[in-house]
């Protein structure tokens, strides 16, 4: 005789797929902060590496060391002393881009202390994300530089025409196109970011379109997370690392 039944089948539980990396970048001044705003908004988990180099730059140990390499050329006030509890005192950020931006050498050992600090708080926000987060978002500069990349499932690359970009950095940092100039030259061309980029999003000061835009990449990339219909976020195969990538000491800010 057959076999009693043992009861109902149950479904095999599946873990659900890892939210997707989505790499963020773009030119100076191009809007990836309000991108970034928006795919927050849409449920992403956005790793802003401009905000934390900030962080880094209070860490007692950075500070340390970037006075013991460049004494009072980078001290935010020549004239205070450290505070009571042997805290160095604070860094001039502008002071030590000038430092930088002269020299690849100086760059280099600026990138190799700071990148590996934004690396670990990166990693760490990641691993805090919600389980329903639809993505998590690496907003990097250097995202190409620095061959973070690679560590992306999807690479979205804002476009914006430079006079507008001019103007935004005009406004917002007192740069003219010289120094515009000056400091996109330190990165890899515009060209060659949009033209390894997965999606190109055009932020020309139209915010109902840029959102729509981006609804639209994250919509393709990540579905709803928890829609019983959905299957997950597809997942591409590893990205090669970028052609022709120059070393790099860490990861990009």
């Amino acid at each position: 005789t057959a076999p009693a039944a043992l009861g109902p089948t149950i479904p095999r539980m599946s873990r659900a797929a890892p939210p997707p990396v989505l790499g963020l970048t773009g030119g100076i001044a191009s809007g990836k902060s309000t991108v970034a705003r928006i795919l927050r908004d849409e449920g992403c988990v956005v790793a802003d590496s401009d905000e934390l180099a900030r962080q880094a730059y209070n860490d007692p140990g950075i500070r340390a060391q970037l006075l013991a390499w460049w004494g009072d050329r980078v001290r935010e006030c020549h004239a205070c002393h450290a505070p009571p509890d042997g805290m160095p005192p604070p860094i001039d950020r502008r002071a030590v881009a000038e430092i930088v931006f002269a020299s690849p050498d100086e760059r280099a050992r600026l990138e190799a202390l700071i990148h590996p600090w934004i690396a670990r708080r990166r990693e760490a926000l990641f691993a805090a994300a919600p389980a329903d987060t639809r993505a998590l978002v690496i907003d990097a500069p250097l995202l190409h530089e620095a061959g973070l990349a690679a560590r992306c499932d999807r690479v979205i690359f804002v476009e914006t025409p430079e006079k507008l970009r001019v103007s935004r950095a005009h406004a917002a940092r007192g740069w003219g196109l010289a120094e515009l100039a000056r400091r996109e030259a330190a990165q890899w061309p515009l060209d060659r970011k949009r033209a390894l980029a997965d999606h190109v999003i055009r932020n020309d000061g139209d915010p109902a379109s840029l959102r729509a835009q981006v609804r639209a990449v994250l919509d393709e990339v990540s579905p709803v997370r928890g829609d019983p219909g959905s299957p997950g976020p597809a997942r591409s195969a590893p990205r090669p690392p970028d052609p022709a990538r120059p070393p790099s000491p860490g990861q990009g800010t």
